[in-house]
This record gives C-alpha cells, sequence and structure tokens, in this order.
C-alpha cells in the first residue's frame, strides 16, 4: 500500500460572521462524512490553532484521496503528497550518492 499525506488549511476570507456560519456548515458535513473504505488512517490530527490538519492515509486506490477534497473544497485548501518511510528514503538516498560517486 502506498502512504499519503494530506494536509488541509481552512478558507477563512469572509466576514467574522461568515466565518463562523461557515465553520458550522463544515462541522456538519464532515459529522456526516465517512472515509472511503479503500483508505486506512494511520494518523488523523489537528493543528492547535485550528486552522486545518493532518493525515497520514494508506490507500492502494490513489484517485480515492480526491473524495475529501471533492467533498469539502468550499471550506478548506488540501495539498496531498505520496511518502515513504525515512529508512526506505534513506536507502534509495545513499544509493543515488553511490552512483553519483562512481561517475
Amino acid at each position: 500500500m502506498a502512504k499519503y499525506v494530506v494536509s488541509w488549511k481552512t478558507r477563512a476570507g469572509g466576514t467574522a460572521q461568515q466565518n463562523h456560519d461557515d465553520g458550522k456548515k463544515l462541522l456538519d458535513t464532515f459529522a456526516k462524512w465517512q472515509a472511503p473504505a479503500d483508505q486506512t488512517f494511520l494518523q488523523f490530527v489537528a493543528r492547535v490553532d485550528n486552522q486545518g490538519g493532518y493525515a497520514v492515509i494508506e490507500t492502494d486506490n490513489p484517485a480515492s484521496l480526491a473524495d475529501a477534497p471533492a467533498k469539502f473544497y468550499t471550506w478548506l485548501e488540501f495539498e496531498v503528497a505520496p511518502v515513504i518511510d525515512i529508512m526506505d528514503n534513506v536507502a534509495v538516498t545513499a544509493a543515488g550518492a553511490e552512483f553519483r560517486e562512481s561517475i
């Protein structure tokens, strides 16, 4: 399974009342949302400044990662990045250095 880090930030461009109303609608919508069955959330955390959050998700279906952005883009800005475990990255980075030194 591939891993992805999904981050989101709130869109707060309206008046204080509009932002408040949007926040309430976002919470109501989130309460009804279910993650796609082909996603495993390894971490699902919120920023303590209440400006967004992060999820580490495993899935074999990267297209399903479009589910949340499609449903929440009105209130949130998303970034999705494929990631690998750090020790796998260390091995790839070491192999790259070895390759460069061989030339």
